[in-house]
């Protein structure tokens, strides 16, 4: 891939990587701990619970993890997950259309259904994620399939909900933009008996979204949301805590999927036009009830286990806008529209039980891990297609009147998934541990040659030349089931797909500075997929889709979170990546690159408290050239992005109000974000928030 370097991208590069040279020269002081002020545990946190699946130190992880707390999610006025990811530069995101976010770890993409998980549990995530009920995101990166089953190359995304509190919380929030956007929270909690022990939490958010993009009749984007979060928990005993969540999302939105991009990578028509029409939609009803059961059979021995119920109906009505082949000016040629209402119903059911426990053995000793989880997937649809028909920009056309209820033909498919696994880490001495683990899989589906099976191994050495660092390498696979192939306009329509298995090798380093205040990490990575899953264009109408061939993934990624000093802290991230296809040197994508998988990313975020009540905030992200399809002939140009905010709190009647401005894209850059030739996301142009939180 050629690479366009900015001197502005250069400089946020630089900016992160002196950040270690910069911390070095501020002088030790002991007494830091007790000024007043923000500790450094609101952008540093020491444990990721689902890298291990267990509360284990960073430090003693074996791998590369980013950890990106609430606190820092809402000083940006982050309204959806896209915006807590792009915390780290591995991430990178693809399409936004049909409001669904899609994303790649180190230039893998995400599936759906395996590469997303809530409190370590699996979640189907084919929806526009909320993060009001979340306390902080983990992104678990490399093959995690050892202690997860059938997940990607890349990574995972491991979502970690609020918990319930002893002491009361009642905090009310409100937020707008200048697009007329509002967003109104309750985030409550609290114990529900004098002894304290039933415990709950609970949010509630209305949001009502107005995107600054518009349809050609002149109306913009809508969204509407509502969201109720419950979690509540039992202490049965001493020994036995019970936990129950139930959580409801109902989010209905005009569909938008993005912009066209002609073979110059140039946007076809504009910034501002959508080419859907403004009657299409997607309306979104998810349910989770889950539970979780803990007894504490002593100090050092535990189980747990879990059960969640994911119910997901969505009903789209879509226009399905599409150049006519050939043709890259609409306003000449016109282009097609394609309508048909759809409704799909997704049934995701999981369930795990895990021992842990710490012993010795000799001089050896021992956090063990011993557990099994299954996964009960279920999808049907109805379908009814209208007529296609040709159209001019700017004229209606009217709702077509589809109804999926007409449609007897229900398409389904559904499948088995069972996993046991066993870990242990083992410190040999101060300065030497190891990780060793394997898992066992195991995918029914109906049908002759469709069952699914592998075996998942993971190792890990960490080094400890001092207290305060560490040196780590690893080895893990992945393991990601394909199915069959399901396309009456395929070539190979109906043939069964090998699961696609990836291998990385990974050596890396952390290191606490300033009493543990700022984490520094580092990673070199090697990632190989093979089997890899490929459907390319045959033009007329035609597609086929192999597998031959191997993906691979290397490169570099490094990383600062924490204090830099009493008043400072900061957020940041940078990532070299060198991703292509290894196949047959016939095949057309050979030695082609991914889409959207850029040489380098990088990423700021910082605050500077001014006083106890003012807080400056700045941030920037840096993404680079990309290729937009699959063949590499249309790139999308690196851009870089300034963010700007600032807070103020204060007493109102003894309660601490505190206000917030921030300033998105400070010098209104125009840029592409994720998504194809024919569904890129545009990047919105400079824009303003405002938040108000009172908490009682």
């Amino acid at each position: 891939m050629r690479f366009k370097f900015s001197c502005v991208g250069m400089a946020v590069v630089a900016a992160i990587s002196s950040m270690p040279l910069a911390a070095e020269q501020v002088p030790e002081d002991i007494e830091r701990i007790s000024v007043t002020g923000r500790s450094f545990n609101d952008y540093k946190t020491g444990v990721a619970s689902g890298a291990m699946r267990g509360d284990i130190n960073l430090m003693d992880t074996p791998q590369s993890v980013t950890v990106i707390p609430d606190f820092v999610t809402d000083e940006q006025l982050a309204t959806n997950l896209a915006e807590v990811l792009v915390n780290d530069s591995s991430v990178t995101s693809g399409s936004e259309k049909w409001n669904r976010q899609v994303f790649n770890i180190r230039g893998f993409e995400l599936d759906s259904g395996s590469g997303y998980l809530i409190n370590g549990q699996q979640q189907w995530s084919h929806y526009v994620q909320p993060i009001e009920t979340l306390q902080q995101v983990e992104v678990l990166k490399g093959p995690s399939s050892m202690l997860y089953g059938q997940s990607g190359p890349g990574g995972l995304i491991n979502m970690v909900t609020k918990k319930p509190t002893y002491d009361t919380l009642f905090n009310l929030g409100f937020d707008t933009d200048d697009n007329g956007s509002t967003r109104f929270q309750l985030d409550a909690g609290g114990s529900l008996n004098e002894a304290q022990t039933i415990r709950y939490r609970t949010v509630l958010v209305k949001q009502d979204t107005q995107y600054w993009r518009e349809y050609q009749n002149g109306e913009n984007q809508e969204r509407d949301r509502w969201l109720g979060y419950l979690n509540l928990e039992f202490d049965i005993t001493d020994d036995l805590l019970l936990s129950l969540k139930y959580d409801r999302t109902q989010d209905k939105t005009g569909i938008d999927r993005g912009g066209w991009l002609n073979s110059k990578g140039e946007l076809i028509g504009g910034r501002d036009i959508i080419w859907d029409m403004p009657w299409a939609f997607t309306d979104n009803t998810i349910e989770n009830l889950g539970a979780e059961l803990t007894y504490f059979i002593s100090d050092n021995w535990k189980v747990k286990a879990g059960y969640n119920d994911q119910q997901f109906n969505r009903q789209r009505l879509d226009s399905l806008p599409s150049l006519i082949k050939g043709s890259e000016d609409p306003f000449t040629d016109g282009y097609t529209v394609s309508p048909f209402d759809r409704y799909d119903d997704w049934q995701h059911k999981t369930g795990f039980i895990d021992i842990t426990g710490n012993f010795s053995t000799g001089f050896l000793e021992h956090q063990f891990l011993i557990g099994a989880n299954m996964l009960d997937y279920y999808y049907g649809q109805l379908r009814e297609k209208g007529t296609s028909v040709s159209v001019m920009p700017g004229q209606p056309i009217a709702n077509p009147g589809l109804d999926y209820h007409n449609d007897t033909s229900l398409s389904e498919s559904d499948y088995k998934h069972y996993g046991f696994y066993i870990q242990d880490l083992v410190t040999i001495n101060e300065q030497w541990k190891l990780l060793a683990g394997v898992r066992y899989d195991e995918q029914k589906k109906d049908g002759a040659g469709n069952n699914s099976y592998a075996v998942s191994p993971k190792f890990g050495v960490i080094y400890s030349p001092m207290d305060n660092g560490s040196i780590y390498v690893n080895y893990s696979k992945s393991f990601s089931p394909q199915g069959s192939v399901n396309d009456p306009n395929d070539v190979n329509d109906k043939m069964n797909l090998d699961p696609e298995y990836g291998e990385q090798y990974e050596i890396g380093t952390k290191w606490e500075l300033f009493d543990g205040g700022l984490l520094l990490t580092g990673a070199v990575f090697d990632i190989t997929v093979s089997n890899v899953t490929v459907t390319q264009d045959l033009g007329a109408g035609e597609s086929i889709t192999t597998q031959s061939g191997e993906q691979h993934h290397k490169g570099f990624e490094m990383g600062a979170q924490g204090r830099l000093s009493d008043k400072w802290f900061m957020t940041g991230s940078m990532m070299y990546l060198d991703a292509e296809y290894d196949r047959p040197a016939e095949d057309s994508l050979n030695g082609k690159t991914p889409i959207d998988a850029p040489e380098w990313s990088a990423n700021i975020w910082t605050r500077y408290e001014m006083t106890e009540a003012l807080a400056l905030n700045f941030g920037a992200v840096y993404v680079g050239e990309r290729f937009a399809d699959k063949e590499n002939m249309i790139t999308k140009d690196g851009y870089v992005r300034f963010d700007l905010g600032a807070a103020y709190t204060m007493d109102v009647m003894g309660t601490d109000v505190s206000v917030r401005v921030n300033m998105k894209n400070l010098f209104d850059k125009e840029y592409l974000a994720g998504g194809s030739n024919t569904d890129v996301t545009v990047g919105e142009g400079r824009h303003v928030s405002l938040a108000l939180e009172a908490k009682f």
